[in-house]
């Protein structure tokens, strides 16, 4: 073996080693982010409230650099805002989130329920509509609002993905991310739980009898729905926080 190969075997090993540890960090980072995600979206984090990273360090038991991490892409995202010297601020929440969140819902969703028409999980359908109405007295309501939203997310997701379109299917999954967050707040507060009546099984018919018109008006219909009632239930719980919830949207924090 040459004196050079014996010299560039230790080099090579310091830069996997390096690498290895590097990955290892941004493993860290991106599982902080995702608990830190769910927690401010289940509105854990109240909007407008106020989080430090020691405070979030000590709370998920994570270091500087996996905190620093998970904040920077949740301030890339608008969930979080920086403030130098202070720390950050949870996105507060407006009746125009509202507004705009549902705006789209209600142009991209019966457009993905016609395109999913004849394509869509009718049986997988079925069993997270059976999720959604699961009532698990036993938990927190907080947490029952949190079963309700994952089985509803995937619901929607479920038939944005049988669309065949991924750049919808996409885009649904960041409104309805974003949607968590305004129904937390709503009826979290209010300390009630969501209802979706009969509008799933209602799709859920119009996909098995293959009707794509019907299936596009029922899914206009039930998001025209719960977007008066997340409406009424956000509106409630920013009048009744009074001044402790600061009126931005996310859009003006990104300003």
């Amino acid at each position: 073996m040459t004196q050079e190969s014996e010299t560039a075997e230790p080099a090579l090993c310091d830069e996997v080693s390096e690498a290895v540890v590097s990955a290892a960090a941004v493993s860290r980072g991106d599982d902080a982010y995702e608990r830190i995600r769910r927690d401010i979206l289940s509105c854990r984090f109240m909007p407008g409230s106020t989080l430090t990273e020691s405070q979030l360090m000590s709370a998920y038991q994570i270091g500087k650099n996996s905190c620093r991490i998970a904040l920077v892409r949740l301030v890339h995202e608008g969930f979080v805002r920086s403030m130098p010297r202070q720390g950050y601020r949870v996105a507060p929440i407006t009746l125009r989130d509202v507004e705009e969140v549902f705006a789209l819902r209600v142009q991209l969703e019966p457009l993905a329920a016609r395109l999913a028409c004849g394509r869509v999980d009718v049986p997988l359908l079925r069993r997270l509509e059976a999720a959604c109405r699961v009532p698990h007295p036993e938990r927190e309501l907080s947490d029952q609002i949190g079963v309700f939203l994952d089985a509803n997310r995937e619901f929607h997701l479920t038939i944005a993905r049988a669309s065949g379109n991924e750049r919808l299917h996409r885009a649904l999954a960041n409104l309805l991310d974003e949607m968590t967050r305004l129904v937390a707040l709503g009826f979290g507060v209010q300390g009630t739980k969501p209802e979706i009546k009969h509008d799933h099984n209602a799709m859920i018919e119009a996909f098995e009898a293959g009707d794509e018109r019907r299936a596009e008006t029922i899914a206009r219909r039930h998001i025209e729905t719960f977007r008066d009632m997340t409406m009424e239930k956000v509106y409630a719980s920013l009048s009744s926080a009074g001044a402790s919830l600061p009126v931005f949207s996310v859009a003006e924090l990104r300003r």
